[in-house]
């Protein structure tokens, strides 16, 4: 039996310096995992035309990404597990940036598609790292709010990469190249990487409670040298020497069950999102818009994500997050069927932002959500697991879309993305259990710096 204060103790920090160079180290992260996720989708219609690549190719080259995004999730997992949450998040942001400077000297559609299963990969893996990191490190009464800021940062990368590829792609034959260079430009959070500290809760889940309780002194002299005495923690509750948390240990109940809903929450957003945002512009070339029109218009949409993460950060420690997800996954489906029934440029460009908005927002409530429904031992497990699968169910996703429009048409694909939002949105109604009542029992919200 062991003593276990490592949550108490965090819960009753204020936010400090401390706290902020987590966010912008994860920020920064997130900036160009955004950046990079649609490179491949931006530069897509370019390639058309210039490699003679067709749909099907497209879609092939889309799915096999989502099986490199499965495979990095999971061994985001053990990563994080074996070595640290903080080493894992620098591996895994090193990995996806390196792999996609490679993209930039691609020579065909195979090279590509290599690079971008790799690059694909490091992306999946850092995004569940930095969702556990941020987890364990921040309050539990405003964790939710600052995913959610990080999320506001990050995802400007979106509507720049966006903004930028439409002025680049079109340049010349080799200007597209410069999307994936763009997307390499993460190895920049490697200047935080020695001002970041590893999880306590970390150490403590290993059983090095030594290791445990020096960095939560080191981090409690820091913030006690801004903002002064801080309160006292809570009690320290006893546990038992927590083991190594085997795959088997998910197929329990206690873990099957949330595993399980986060799974179709994860499969739900990945398919809905990604059908979305990885087929707009194809789509819309298709339909007689020329490619720097279709891309331009996917750029005026993505304004909308930075204020649907800021709008996240305003209601998700304010209202059950369970019920803030359902609201927002019904909105995305309701405002992606009306993008596909239109083709006036204004309201493609509108519903195309209040999906952005939307579904940026749900992103940023589903990462502060998914890990809260784990103890600390089988965190990084279950929320690789689900996240993974979430990510693996999409490899079929393209080619339903592909399917899709190839024999029912442009609207059938809305159709069908609408429908899978609303599925989410229900079982998550029905069957996904609350999460503000054990975070304001935990602790009062600190006061912010």
């Amino acid at each position: 039996m062991q003593r276990c204060n490592a949550s108490n103790r965090l819960d009753r920090l204020p936010i400090s310096r401390f706290h902020k160079v987590i966010l912008a180290a994860v920020a920064i992260a997130y900036f160009f995992e955004f950046a990079d996720i649609n490179s491949f989708s931006i530069t897509a219609p370019r390639l058309i035309k210039l490699w003679k690549v067709g749909v099907n190719e497209i879609a092939w080259v889309t799915s096999l990404s989502f099986i490199g995004m499965f495979i990095g999730s999971l061994l985001a997992g053990w990563l994080a597990d074996r070595f640290g949450r903080k080493r894992a998040l620098i591996w895994t942001t090193l990995e996806f940036s390196v792999f996609s400077l490679a993209a930039v000297f691609s020579w065909d559609i195979g090279s590509l598609a290599a690079f971008r299963i790799l690059t694909s990969a490091g992306l999946s893996a850092m995004t569940v790292v930095a969702v556990i990191y941020v987890n364990e490190l921040f309050p539990s009464a405003v964790r939710g709010k600052y995913q959610a800021y990080a999320i506001v940062i990050g995802i400007c990368g979106t509507p720049a990469t966006n903004f930028i590829a439409s002025g680049v792609v079109s340049i010349s034959p080799w200007s597209w190249r410069l999307v994936y260079l763009w997307g390499a430009l993460g190895l920049v959070v490697l200047i935080f990487s020695r001002r970041l500290t590893e999880s306590p809760l970390w150490h403590e889940n290993r059983g090095d409670y030594a290791a445990a309780e020096a960095v939560l002194r080191d981090i409690e002299a820091r913030v006690s040298a801004e903002h002064g005495p801080l309160p006292e923690p809570a009690p320290e509750v006893v546990a038992d020497r927590p083991g190594k948390a085997p795959w088997t240990l998910l197929l329990q109940r206690r873990y099957l069950l949330p595993t399980l809903l986060l799974t179709v929450l994860w499969v739900t957003q990945s398919i809905g999102f990604f059908g979305y945002s990885t087929w707009a512009p194809s789509l819309l070339a298709k339909q007689g818009f020329s490619v720097q029109s279709s891309t331009l218009y996917v750029a005026l949409s993505t304004v909308g994500a930075p204020l649907g993460s800021y709008l996240a950060a305003l209601v998700t420690d304010r209202f059950e997050r369970k019920w803030c997800l359902v609201a927002f996954g019904a909105v995305i489906a309701t405002c992606g069927l009306l993008y596909g029934l239109t083709f006036t440029p204004v309201m493609i460009v509108a519903f195309g932002f209040l999906v952005n908005l939307f579904e940026r927002g749900y992103t940023a409530l589903g990462y502060a959500y998914s890990p809260e429904l784990f103890d600390t031992r089988t965190r990084s497990l279950g929320t690789g697991v689900s996240y993974g699968l979430g990510r693996l169910s999409n490899a079929a996703g393209p080619l339903i879309i592909a399917h899709l429009y190839t024999w029912s048409g442009y609207r059938s694909v809305f159709y069908f993305i609408a429908a899978v939002w609303m599925v989410g949105a229900v079982v998550l109604a029905l069957f996904g259990p609350r999460t503000r009542d054990r975070r304001t029992a935990a602790t009062p919200e600190p006061v912010a710096a």
